[in-house]
């Protein structure tokens, strides 16, 4: 199914279905893990739930251009940034769930750093990975670290998506400035760019492409390349030596929801260890926010990846993403090749 394409699920009786009311969600994550969080939230409770899915970057700016007269009720997955600088917009409710003792502290602190206003779902580590077939059969020296990756043997040979509308991608922005400073960070991206043959509008995007042998090297959250390779694709996943940064992804319940009470409903099912497993079930490998979640076998182990200290409030703030992305356009993405 297309990324923004609008689903509606309903297994319920038209009957139970209509006493139960209605929900209309915005989903950030992969396609199959929103239609399984949508099929088994109907199943459990009869609400009939309408499901669109869309990148987090351009999920934010629907909930801001609709503002006035919102369409959606609750907006679950995606990276905590546009989140937060929903809350911070006035965009999204404070809410505060049975089910906040339940989770993990990074969970906890994305909701308190937002004013009750985002709570975090599951956690993950940015990386990048590679196609190993591509790699040996090009001669490329095999990339560990941020710095392997502008090499010139992989001149149009690196994907990542664009960070105006991709929330991973703009956690690779928010990750490279901290990283290694802002001028340092820039020149590297500047570095990057003659190596970028596609800024895609997903951030999964990137790993799908390396799976099919479309591009060497693929930025993406370290899950999204996990999940490739669970499907026997040819790739290896890096965490990248000098370290990186990672998301939380984070739910909102938006501002004049029509079906308020059924957003809370689906907040708090959403909490539960029965519902965060079902991100495994459909091929997410993200660490869930529930402490008594299992954690996926497959997931990438965060205690073992050099993580940076991730300033969420900051990057996550109104004017801090609007310069660095205005920054970003300006000296990046339009510079010839």
């Amino acid at each position: 199914m297309l990324a923004g394409t609008v689903t509606a699920f309903s297994f319920m009786s038209a009957g139970t279905a209509q006493a139960q009311g209605a929900l209309v969600m915005y989903c950030g994550v992969q396609e199959e893990w929103c239609r399984a969080m949508t099929t088994a939230f109907e199943r459990e409770t009869g609400v009939k739930v309408s499901m669109t899915r869309k990148s987090a970057g351009e999920v934010f700016a629907q909930v801001k251009a609709e503002a006035a007269n919102p369409r959606a009720d609750i907006w679950w997955g995606g990276t905590g940034d546009p989140h937060m600088q929903a809350a911070e917009e006035g965009l999204t409710v404070e809410y505060k769930s049975p089910k906040m003792g339940e989770l993990q502290d990074w969970a906890v602190r994305q909701w308190e750093q937002s004013k009750n206003r985002t709570v975090g779902i599951y956690s993950g580590a940015l990386g990048f990975g590679y196609n190993t077939e591509l790699v040996k059969s090009n001669g490329i020296p095999e990339p560990k670290c941020w710095a392997d990756i502008l090499g010139a043997k992989l001149k149009d040979e690196v994907q990542v998506a664009d960070p105006n509308s991709s929330g991973t991608a703009y956690t690779l922005l928010a990750t490279i400035v901290q990283l290694m400073g802002e001028d340092k960070g820039f020149e590297y991206l500047k570095s990057l760019h003659k190596n970028v043959n596609q800024y895609t509008k997903s951030g999964a995007a990137p790993a799908k492409a390396m799976a099919l042998g479309e591009t060497t090297v693929g930025i993406a959250f370290m899950h999204d390349i996990v999940t490739m390779v669970v499907d026997k694709a040819p790739i290896k996943v890096v965490a990248p030596c000098e370290g990186t940064g990672f998301e939380i992804g984070s739910m909102s319940i938006i501002k004049g929801a029509k079906n308020l009470d059924n957003a809370k409903k689906f907040y708090d099912w959403a909490l539960t260890p029965a519902a965060q497993k079902i991100g495994a079930e459909a091929k997410s490998y993200q660490v869930p926010s529930n402490k008594s979640t299992p954690v996926p076998a497959e997931a990438p182990k965060l205690s073992e990846i050099k993580l940076i200290n991730f300033d969420f409030a900051k990057y996550g703030s109104s004017e801090e993403r609007k310069r660095l992305l205005s920054k970003w356009d300006a000296e990046v993405k339009n510079l010839p090749k």
